[in-house]
């Protein structure tokens, strides 16, 4: 794997985010985007952005676990669509992101 590209931006509540991440927004083809995904982690990308409504959160998981990184050492994000609000349906939506992402937190 290449050196992270590690410089952040530290954010009021103290957590770090690194400022260059891949988005995977328009990114249908599997293929393409587990490739993509698996190519940034190896040039050192640690942050990866989705949403629900990109429609490959499943993608991005399966990217990220083909370029055996840690989940620890990437961070990522993912957002919850306008159909999604409200608390009980944003907890929902946010359960079945993380369900999709393979993962049991988002940065």
């Amino acid at each position: 794997m290449g050196e992270p590209l590690v410089e952040s931006i530290e954010l009021y509540n103290g957590v770090k985010i690194p400022k260059l991440g891949l988005g995977v927004f328009l990114m249908k083809d599997e293929a393409e985007l587990v490739n993509a995904v698996k190519y940034a982690v190896e040039v050192g990308y640690r942050h990866f952005d989705t949403a629900k409504i990109y429609g490959n959160e499943e993608y991005l998981a399966r990217g990220l676990k083909e370029a055996g990184i840690n989940r620890e050492d990437v961070f990522i994000t993912s957002k919850v669509w306008n159909y999604d609000q409200g608390y009980e349906q944003t907890k929902i939506a946010f359960q079945e992101s993380l369900d999709r992402l393979n993962t049991d937190y988002l940065d």
